[in-house]
């Protein structure tokens, strides 16, 4: 607490009282809390970064200052999808105080103490500090308070004086962090040549004609890959196919589904709070009690109603409608009340015809043609078939009907328009909008009615009946399964499952393909129930997630290094199936001469000559084709009808031809230039600096060994 002493001292005045919430927010910040003290011990050690192991009740300090945090800021704890994010945000705080500060004590980095009281009262308050301690309602930091609070802070529970004290021991580690950035971003440096070197690039276009012959014009049958093949593309691409480890899947899902008995006892349940809603003479505690979510008394609109209670309009106050069974949900409505609200609604139906141009003429055409259906509407057409025939929107599919809606929904003519009216019925013209001309028939006429609407809602879900008696197929499926080939054996023999896979998970993962908060699966796929090493062939407990049990065999595993051939197969295949098709490509247009459709109608029907325009040097994109940065490169290496030598590319085997090179049209901004450059790269420095430094810690995450981890 000498630090502590020493801020009092130089503070000299305060105010006001700070709730302890506030310091539980500073603590969490963005800053690493949790002692650096290593404990001994089996099993305790959750990872390694550079050299350093990680203690379990170490990591486990830092998790609970991320969720002490969060609480503070939100106000509620978290549940177990935010916690799958703030476990990994204390794992990067951790490589980030460990990693990090090696490079400190490289340098000699330090921060004096003066230094610490300035980052808590001083000119360069810590950003974590002036949050907590800024007036919401003003938005102006309070030094006022943070004084006063500093001041007291003798007075307040044990806990807060820790939890102080520990966020006091790390503000050194923001301030030695905010140097160590701040000398590499000033590392950062454009020259004038770079800036010129860019403008020119960006400047410098061409006219291009192409030949092009695809690699798909290659039967992908006649070109055989072994996996000698294979493995030598992957050992000269290594770099391409860095992997971190991974387990491989396959699992299968049973889910719990509501049966229809529990769809009946629900429906039995709806059908008597009905009876006993009509006569509640108090409607919000009725719902409260009885429904499945809270009461809400707002005034609703007809445009937003449940769509059930539109089809009654006009409700009355007290009747009870329903029950309606709907997404999996009995609903019962009652009407409690009516008023007069302050937005009109309506309902309409329309028949967009949008200008197949901005011209006049293609104006004055649209224009035309939305008469002349609205003549044969009017003349006895059925307006939803026409809407089907002649509508361009997406309210086609439903004879032009866009529902309820509410003024301020719809652009400003077609509002005037729609609630302009009194009357249901045909607009008897056309009516203009940015997006086309309308043909508008109004459905249900402007209302300002509002409705005041309780609803009881009641789930239809799977009863405890439903759910041990899918635990108990599950428990039979996994009786049958000893390996992975029993698992597909016993898999196919029942029609209703269906097998899935799930490559490369990693050791953080918390979701499986479509299972999200599946941790416990991918733990397992590392550690088993016993704490051993998972197998290839193991089979998995009955995990019960979500709303369905899964079992799973692990099929691969994969170390940290270069990727093997079976986990990346059709990647690899499809790469060297196009090297073999380029290397056919070029064999068979080698020796050939002539213009570049000469050379199409020799290689045969395959290939195609095409023109790009206005490719530019520092793209490396041909317009019209996408990423050829060979090809590119290649034509500005030309001079205007000079044609190159087949060239492997992207997409196929390319000839290119320059017809002009054009030269920037005038000099650039070079000062400006190099402004924009350094800005881009400083922007990028700490992102690339972190990734940099956790690279060079050979990071090692156990953490799936733990299961609250």
């Amino acid at each position: 607490m000498a630090l502590i002493n020493t801020i009092r001292e130089k503070s000299g005045w305060a105010v006001g009282t700070v709730a302890i919430g506030m310091l539980l927010f500073i603590v969490g910040g963005d800053l690493v809390g949790g002692n650096n003290r290593l404990f001994g011990g089996n099993n305790t050690t959750v990872g390694e970064v550079a050299g350093e192991k990680v203690e379990l009740a170490d990591f486990q300090n830092t998790l609970e200052q991320q969720k002490e945090a969060f609480a503070a800021q939100q106000g509620r704890q978290p549940d177990e999808q935010v916690m799958g994010y703030l476990r990994d945000q204390a794992w990067n705080l951790t490589i980030y105080r460990i990693a990090f500060q090696k490079e400190f004590e490289k340098l000699g980095l330090k921060v004096s103490d003066d230094e610490v009281v300035d980052m808590v009262q001083g000119k360069n308050i810590s950003p974590s500090i002036r949050q907590a301690f800024t007036n919401p309602q003003t938005g102006q930091f309070d030094r006022a308070k943070l004084l006063d609070y500093l001041r007291n802070l003798d007075k307040l529970p044990p806990q807060a004086r820790a939890a102080f004290e520990n966020f006091e021991a790390n503000l050194p580690i923001e301030r030695m962090a905010n140097k160590y950035n701040n000398l590499m971003k000033l590392s950062t440096y454009v020259t004038s040549a770079e800036a010129k070197n860019y403008l020119t690039n960006q400047g410098t276009t061409a006219n291009a004609r192409y030949l092009l012959v695809p690699y798909y014009t290659v039967s992908d049958s006649s070109v055989k890959v072994t996996d000698a093949e294979l493995q030598a593309y992957l050992d000269k691409h290594k770099s391409r196919y860095k992997v971190e480890q991974g387990r491989s899947i396959e699992y299968v899902t049973i889910p719990v589904a509501a049966s229809v008995e529990d769809s009946s006892a629900v429906r039995s349940t709806i059908d008597q709070l009905a009876t006993q809603f009509q006569s509640a003479s108090n409607d919000s505690l009725f719902v409260k009690l009885n429904s499945d979510q809270p009461y809400n008394g707002a005034y609703l609109s007809p445009a937003d109603l449940p769509e059930k209670l539109r089809e009654n309009l006009p409700l009355t106050v007290g009747q009870v409608y329903g029950p309606y069974a709907e997404n999996g949900v009995y609903s019962l409505f009652k009407v409690t009340g009516e008023k007069k609200g302050e937005q009109a609604a309506a309902r309409a139906s329309h028949i967009l015809i949008k200008p197949e141009g901005t011209t006049p003429e293609a104006k004055a055409a649209a224009k035309a043609k939305a008469q002349d259906i609205l003549n044969k509407i009017k003349g006895g057409a059925d307006f939803a078939a026409m809407a089907r025939q002649y509508g361009t929107d997406g309210t086609t599919a439903t004879g032009g009907d866009l529902g309820w809606f509410s003024q301020g929904r719809m652009v400003p003519e077609f509002e005037k328009a729609v609630f302009g009216t009194t009357s249901k019925g045909l607009l008897p013209a056309p009516v203009e909008t940015s997006f086309g001309y309308h043909i508008i028939k109004i459905t249900q006429p402007k209302t300002y009615q509002t409705y005041q609407v309780a609803a009881v809602q009641k789930a239809i879900v799977p009863t405890d009946a439903t759910r041990d008696a899918a635990y108990q197929r599950a428990q039979d499926l996994k009786g049958q399964i000893t390996d992975v080939e029993s698992f597909r054996k016993a898999v196919a023999a029942d029609k209703s499952l269906q097998k899935q896979e799930a490559q490369g998970l990693g050791t953080a993962d918390r979701s499986v393909n479509n299972l999200q908060n599946a941790r416990e699966l991918v733990r397992w796929a590392y550690y088993g129930n016993n704490g051993k090493e998972t197998k290839v062939g193991d089979v998995s407990e009955v995990f019960d997630i979500g709303d369905q049990y899964v079992i799973a065999v692990l099929t691969g595993t994969r170390s940290k290094g270069t990727a093997d051939i079976a986990s990346i197969r059709p990647e690899l295949t499809a790469q060297v199936r196009n090297d073999m098709k380029a290397e056919q490509i070029i064999n068979k247009l080698k020796g050939k001469t002539g213009t570049l459709e000469q050379l199409a109608a020799a290689y045969g029907p395959s290939a195609q000559v095409k023109t790009a325009d206005n490719v530019v040097l520092g793209s490396g994109v041909l317009p019209g084709l996408g990423a050829e940065p060979a090809a590119v490169g290649k034509i500005f290496g030309l001079k205007a009808g000079q044609k190159s030598a087949p060239i492997q590319g992207e997409q196929g085997v390319l000839i290119v031809e320059p017809t002009a090179i054009n030269a920037p049209a005038a000099a650039g901004d070079v000062a400006a230039t190099r402004k924009q450059l350094m800005e881009q790269r400083t922007a990028r420095a700490d992102g690339l600096l972190y990734e940099a430094v956790k690279a060079n810690a050979n990071v090692k995450d156990d953490r799936v060994k733990f299961p609250s981890l």
